[in-house]
């Protein structure tokens, strides 16, 4: 699942064969694609921010709660309120990458950083776009790891193959293990399987493609991670909460679809629209 190569100034490149493995899967990892130095600082800056209390609408944390996703919650669209947030949804190396998967140009739509703490919760298997909506087409992820990233502490699993399915009615899940109420089973003969990643290492995967995550059963390890979701230039419609720019900032307007919402907040299930 690695799909790496190097440039001729050292940079970390999408290869033929990471091109081929996304079309063909759903998902590619680029290893190494940050550095460890931006990957401290990144990591600084939110445990800076968590330290600095909530962001009304962004991060809300409750002190004291005995459950650690209320103590270390996500931070929502974190590039509208910390610059090197937007430099890193906005970077210049994911772009690279967006615009060959996409074969367009990308927009931007939302940011995400999860610290998932020790003991937190995972999220159940689930697809992208069924809260992005993008119309015509779909979402790209850009998940970017921010710790070593394995079973234990709760890495990512993807079920290969399914970004060429359309989206699927989610049953509930179970609230014991995922903090959304959305749970999409892997289709008869496929099954999920898991990506390990080290810090600055980015998986980048289709909106339709089904994927989530255990809880993190570690008692001493973070699960931190930035997440990136795009669209293509052709797009036209996409959920009213996401706000589209370019790859240089620029706001692109694109008319609203329905049933869209946050990703992973906890809907009700209500199937593809």
């Amino acid at each position: 699942m690695t799909a790496t190569g190097i440039d001729a100034t050292g940079t970390p490149i999408l290869t033929q064969a990471g091109l081929r493995q996304y079309r063909e899967d759903g998902f590619t990892v680029l290893r190494g694609l940050f550095g460890h130095e931006e990957i401290d600082r990144l990591r600084a800056e939110f445990t800076a921010l968590h330290a600095a209390g909530p962001v009304p609408g962004h991060f809300e944390p409750r002190p004291g709660s005995a459950d650690p996703l209320h103590t270390h919650p996500r931070v929502m669209q974190p590039h509208e309120i910390n610059p090197l947030a937007r430099r890193v949804l906005l970077d210049a190396r994911l772009r690279r990458v967006l615009e060959a998967l996409l074969d367009e140009e990308a927009l931007a739509a939302q940011s995400m950083f999860y610290f998932k703490p020790p003991g937190a919760r995972g999220q159940a298997l689930h697809q992208d776009n069924f809260y992005l909506r993008v119309e015509p087409g779909t979402c790209v992820a850009a998940w970017i790891a921010c710790d070593e990233i394995d079973r234990d502490n709760g890495g990512l699993e993807v079920v290969p193959g399914t970004h060429a399915m359309d989206l699927f009615c989610p049953e509930l899940a179970d609230s014991e293990v995922s903090f959304a109420r959305e749970y999409v089973p892997p289709p008869p003969g496929l099954a999920a399987v898991p990506v390990d990643m080290a810090p600055g290492d980015v998986l980048f995967f289709n909106g339709s493609l089904v994927h989530g995550s255990q809880p993190n059963a570690t008692a001493d390890r973070f699960r931190r991670s930035f997440i990136g979701h795009y669209v293509g230039r052709s797009a036209t419609r996409i959920g009213a909460y996401y706000r589209t720019m370019t790859m240089n900032g620029a706001r692109v307007v694109l008319s609203e679809s329905e049933g869209a919402g946050p990703c992973g907040t906890e809907f009700a299930p209500t199937g593809p629209h």
